[in-house]
């Protein structure tokens, strides 16, 4: 017997409904003391303005459809990727945020231009149903990575000082000293979407499969694009991390092969 398969819309007071989920941890974390339900309520008034907010935007994009419309909505895309992916970052660099700018939009658009036009062959390859919601993916994921690998290079070079330090006095290059944190910095901001990559469709089933067999994509449809945007989170991430390592790289040593370590600069003194 063959199951129905029609999405169900969602009426608005349905949705509210579903908020008594988020005041069910606010009680918990009050019962509890975990001080949680200042920024929990905080967290659900941003999610539903902000989800609203690019709900009508993205419906006046499919709507009007000029072209010109597009790089708009990409750009703050990207900008506010760009803020947050160094937001959180306890250390940081002058000009860190336009790096991860820089960084967001080279492996982003890489990977978007690839899948929208090589692997789904949408005509014309910018055209938003596709563009706009595969982006968000590939930002949302990479500006994650990128920031633990900012993290994790900074700090590293901040507490091996003196280790990179040795290595330039006796005769190492830059990049020879530079080499190791930068490894490790890319390989702690690949670690996310490596994990996710090890148990999707094991443990997790993933939003954008999930949403299209709820909306009645057959599985192994929803399947084979959930594949492909695993790949594409894969790809612009490790890509972001490479290029903001590069950069970071080399706004932190100049070319007498010095570490210029005082361009480096806690969070709060930024």
């Amino acid at each position: 017997m063959m199951l129905a398969a029609t999405a169900i819309d969602l009426a608005t007071w349905q949705v509210a409904i579903s908020g008594v989920l988020v005041l069910a941890a606010g009680v918990i974390s009050v019962v509890l003391d975990l001080r949680l339900e200042k920024k929990l309520a905080i967290a659900a008034a941003r999610t539903v303005l902000q989800l609203a907010l690019i709900g009508y935007a993205l419906g006046w994009v499919f709507q009007v459809g000029h072209w010109w419309s597009i790089p708009i909505v990409v750009l703050i895309m990207f900008a506010v990727a760009g803020r947050a992916a160094v937001k959180r970052s306890s250390r940081r660099v002058r000009g860190m945020t336009v790096l991860a700018f820089v960084a967001l939009v080279a492996s982003g658009m890489v990977t978007i231009f690839t899948i929208t036009f090589a692997v789904i062959g949408v005509q014309p390859w910018y055209t938003p149903q596709y563009l706009i919601p595969l982006l968000g993916m590939a930002l949302g994921n990479g500006l994650t990575g990128i920031s633990l690998c900012v993290d994790q290079m900074l700090d590293s070079l901040t507490e091996r000082r003196g280790e990179v330090e040795m290595e330039l006095s006796l005769g190492a290059t830059r990049w020879e000293a530079a080499r190791g944190p930068l490894a490790d910095a890319v390989r702690r901001g690949m670690i996310p979407i490596i994990n996710s990559m090890m148990v999707v469709g094991v443990v997790s089933l993933p939003g954008m499969m999930t949403g299209q067999i709820i909306a009645g994509q057959i599985p192994v449809e929803a399947v084979k694009y959930q594949i492909m945007v695993m790949f594409m989170i894969a790809g612009a991430t490790s890509m972001g991390c490479i290029l903001m390592g590069l950069m970071i790289y080399r706004r932190l040593f100049n070319a007498r092969h010095q570490l210029l370590v005082d361009r480096i600069h806690k969070q709060s003194d930024a």
